[in-house]
């Protein structure tokens, strides 16, 4: 078979049922939306428990952070290759293991008698998750019709965007009345619920093909993404010159030149045909995705700190302070779809990364000490309404780019976006915040003691809990590293904004144009016939 022969005549997605009808489409989506929200709910929950864990089994900071971390690690390096295998051996049958991978692993950890079992049962959740993830997607994209499918993506990304913090919040409420260990009660019963729902409610769906599965592709695409962001979670904690840091990067680095090589050479083939992203619609989706979610998540980085440490709030009331952001998202989220039917999908990213960067300018601008929660409150409502707008479009877009049998592809090339962002957010506007601290807490700590000075420095966190022990100089010590956290909050907040600056040049001069996210009569998607139109260029070479 000729490797330039159009991937329809060796691939096509089948089903075993017809289009479902309006009740079974809203059933589908209420269906899938739980299994995200289990596991959006799983990975943000444990942030809220991190001095619990280490207080329960006597850890140390780097083992709690791996307990955190080592979930995203596995959903992140899986995504790709387990998305790949749905495709094949049936989007149905892959998010009915996962969730019960998923749901069995949450047992575990909520019972786990030691931090070694815990992390063994985090690693397990990640390999579900990473089952889950691409597959919700995949369900909406390939069942939903066409003139349903951009408000039902709407709803999927809503949930993707907001559900973070809500699952933090009821997290934090679990934490306060019940224990650390009920935080798990959550993910599970949302997985059983959304288990007996899809074997109620979920068609199947799958792709048939010729070709056999691109065995080297998952495998390398599964290290790079380990490495990469291995290195991104570590590289704050040990410090990016740190031999474990580099080794990380560089095999990252290496894994991700050497599989884009591979998939070039299987071409039509691949498990992710890299040449797609010259493609507007990928390319551009894509860079929104990495950049929205990055800044989403280093705010987060930033906005707790100043809640419970600036502000004196409880880590409960904290995440309340971040729900009108995370409310605001979930709406325009859903409203999305039928901005950019109006004026088109690049303006309606246009219009959103506008307001996400005004969003950042606000807050740099008027966030202050004195000023509290009202300082930052309109800049957080800008940043969600920009979210919600920006987000929807996007991940059609991605979504779009890939025919209708690679859709678990698209959908974890989705979600592994996501969670670069996010590790990128998270490290560089958390070392951003980190620097300016301390070079703004430097010129203020004039007659502290040399001792309770370089605590000080280390961060706001211990700046307060050391501030007791300074007898009258406590309350000097408690304003200038309020004060210098707001300082290194704005220098943060102005870098985030100069990067969604550049994002919206981009976007307003390369971003999607609507025929990027249109079906394409028989084709299915605009990534059908993208596969066409490349293959037709191939063949006049």
């Amino acid at each position: 078979m000729s490797s330039n022969q159009p991937p329809q005549a060796a691939s096509a997605p089948v089903s075993g049922a017809g289009t479902p009808d309006a009740r079974q489409l809203r059933a589908i989506l209420i269906t899938v939306s739980i299994a995200l929200m289990a596991v959006i709910a799983s990975v943000s929950g444990l942030n809220v428990a991190q001095t619990h864990l280490a207080v329960e089994w006597g850890a140390s900071q780097t083992t709690v952070l791996w307990i955190i971390n080592v979930h995203t690690l596995a959903l992140a390096a899986l995504l790709l290759p387990l998305g790949a295998i749905g495709d094949r051996w049936g989007r149905k049958p892959m998010l009915i293991t996962g969730l019960i991978v998923f749901g069995a692993a949450g047992v575990v950890a909520g019972l786990a008698p030691s931090a070694a079992v815990m992390i063994g049962a985090r690693v397990a959740a990640g390999v579900g998750a990473a089952m889950i993830m691409p597959i919700t997607l995949a369900v909406i994209t390939s069942t939903f019709p066409e003139e349903e499918r951009g408000k039902a993506v709407g709803v999927w990304t809503g949930v993707a965007g907001g559900g973070g913090i809500l699952g933090m919040f009821l997290s934090a409420f679990l934490v306060d009345v019940a224990g650390w260990r009920w935080l798990f009660v959550l993910p599970v019963a949302l997985a059983v619920v959304a288990l007996a729902m899809t074997l109620r409610s979920v068609p199947d769906s799958r792709e048939r093909s010729t070709r056999s599965f691109d065995t080297v592709g998952a495998v390398v695409s599964a290290i790079a993404v380990m490495g990469l962001i291995f290195a991104l979670q570590e590289g704050p904690e040990r410090g990016w010159t740190d031999p474990v840091s580099l080794i990380g990067l560089a095999v990252g680095v290496v894994a991700a030149v050497v599989f884009v090589a591979w998939e070039l050479h299987r071409r039509d083939a691949a498990l992710l045909d890299v040449r797609l992203f010259r493609e507007r619609g990928l390319a551009g989706g894509s860079i929104t995705l990495l950049v929205a979610f990055g800044v989403q998540a280093g705010i987060a980085v930033v906005l707790f700190p100043f809640f419970q440490a600036v502000l004196g709030w409880s880590g409960l009331l904290s995440t309340v302070a971040m729900m009108p952001m995370a409310i605001m998202m979930m709406a325009t989220s859903g409203l999305a779809p039928k901005t950019a039917a109006k004026i088109g999908a690049r303006s309606t990213m246009t219009v959103g990364i506008a307001l996400s960067a005004l969003g950042l300018a606000l807050m740099a601008l008027f966030v202050s000490v004195d000023g509290g929660y009202l300082s930052i409150l309109a800049g957080l409502l800008a940043m969600g309404l920009g979210m919600g707008l920006s987000m929807t479009p996007s991940t059609e877009a991605i979504t779009g780019s890939l025919p209708r049998a690679k859709q678990g592809v698209a959908s974890a090339l989705n979600d592994v976006t996501r969670e670069f962002g996010t590790a990128l957010g998270v490290a560089l506007l958390g070392a951003l915040l980190a620097v300016g601290y301390r070079s703004a807490i430097d010129d203020r700590l004039g007659g502290i003691p040399r001792g309770t000075a370089d605590t000080a420095r280390e961060g706001i966190a211990n700046a307060v809990e050391v501030a007791p022990s300074t007898g009258s100089h406590a309350q000097d010590l408690l304003h200038a590293a309020r004060q210098s956290f707001v300082d290194g909050w704005q220098q943060a907040m102005w870098a985030g904004a100069a990067v969604m600056g550049v994002l919206l040049v981009y976007v307003a001069l390369r971003g999607p144009k609507g025929s990027d996210l249109a079906p394409y009569g028989s084709c299915g998607t605009a990534g059908d016939r993208g596969f066409l139109e490349m293959s037709k260029r191939e063949k006049r070479r």
